[in-house]
């Protein structure tokens, strides 16, 4: 099993409202920050940037700092993967997500959608990292760390 390297974004809006993807495997699902893996010679603001404008449009983005990293080994649609994230802040005006073709052959426009954190607190979902709510609770109010923090799954 090769290990994949990948980016995603933890992105608000002004109202501080975060942009989440449902991803599915058969009957289970759960909500992540939109990203994916690195392609090779690609760096990671540039491949935060291509895949954010694949899942949800090409918006004006302010890339921060690289608050969390991740690694996930695991079976995702009958095949295993091992990967490591590195997840970034970022901040755009709010917008109504437009995902590419390509993201709507894994995805249903109604997967790609902005939460408050009234409705991350109180969602029967699951989410990833797990504490994903907690998470972005405590960026809204004590800022992003001062070095990448491992959120675990």
């Amino acid at each position: 099993m090769a290990s994949r390297r990948a980016v995603r974004v933890l992105l608000f809006d002004e109202a501080d409202r975060v942009l989440l993807v449902r991803f599915w495997d058969g009957d289970r699902s759960w909500w992540c920050t939109p990203g994916g893996g690195v392609e090779p010679g690609e760096s990671d603001e540039d491949a935060a940037r291509r895949e954010l404008a694949e899942e949800s449009g090409s918006v004006p983005l302010e890339l921060g700092p690289c608050i969390w990293t991740r690694r996930h080994v695991g079976v995702f649609r009958g095949r295993p993967f091992d990967q490591s994230e590195r997840i970034y802040l970022g901040r755009v005006a709010a917008f109504q997500p437009r995902p590419s073709p390509k993201a709507l052959r894994e995805h249903d426009p109604e997967d790609i959608r902005w939460w408050t954190t009234d409705q991350l607190a109180t969602a029967d979902d699951e989410f990833a990292p797990r504490r994903l709510p907690q998470l972005v609770e405590r960026i809204i109010h004590t800022g992003p760390p001062a070095a990448p923090v491992d959120v675990g799954v």
